[in-house]
């Protein structure tokens, strides 16, 4: 009889488990539904987004490659549909400001690369200083010579982007000033940082001996045969 009671109690008991457990998924089933909905909105937006993403950055290619094989490629790069700010905007401009350096037009290639940088920012610190080295090239004996300095100082700061190749733009600077000593000095200097290119080791012993300087033997890139 005791089995029985026993046996019928357990029976209650997992009836009423399973009532609550029904009542439990009637009062909230709805939440863990509306996760799973969200989840799989979530994942399907994201596929979307990239895709949508991936075709954007293809046309853009297009255009620029496009805009590159044009007759007159700094205004096929001007005309083309971006937006003001934003990394294909940068781009654009970038590569605009390179087609009006080879039109010879430095003061409008300086302009678009100031340009570049005023949007870049210290979000893409890369891009601005990049634009702002651009700059003093297009311009090159022409720019202000304080204004100059000031940006070439402040690109050549330690563990700046473009640290050593703004170095080497105020060995150019000296050297332009008449200041051969200290044009040597600097270049000294830079021999001795790291990761100095080969292309830019050679240039630096090039600038030397255009100085009447002989460079050191360990200064000067071995010729490839």
């Amino acid at each position: 009889m005791a089995n029985q009671n026993d046996s019928f109690i357990d029976e209650v008991t997992e009836d009423l488990r399973r009532d609550r457990l029904f009542g439990m998924f009637r009062r909230y089933g709805w939440i863990a539904v509306a996760v799973i909905l969200a989840v799989v909105a979530g994942a399907a937006w994201r596929e979307y987004s990239i895709a949508s993403a991936q075709k954007s950055a293809e046309a853009f290619g297009d255009a620029i490659l496009a805009a590159e094989s044009a007759e007159d490629p700094a205004a096929a790069l001007a005309a083309l549909d971006v937006a003001q700010d934003g990394e294909q905007a940068a781009l654009a401009g970038m590569m605009q400001g390179n087609a009006l350096v080879e039109k010879g037009d430095a003061a409008a290639a300086r302009e678009r690369f100031e340009a570049v940088a005023g949007f870049a920012g210290e979000e893409n610190r890369a891009m601005r200083d990049l634009a702002r080295l651009k700059m003093v090239l297009a311009e090159g004996e022409a720019m202000d010579a304080a204004e100059r300095d000031q940006i070439l100082s402040q690109l050549a700061q330690p563990g700046a982007p473009f640290e050593l190749l703004a170095l080497e733009q105020q060995v150019v600077a000296l050297m332009g000033a008449g200041r051969n000593e200290d044009a040597v000095t600097l270049i000294r200097q830079i021999q001795q940082k790291d990761g100095l290119s080969e292309g830019l080791r050679r240039r630096l012993s090039e600038m030397m001996i255009a100085m009447g300087v002989e460079p050191e033997p360990t200064d000067i890139t071995p010729a490839v045969e």
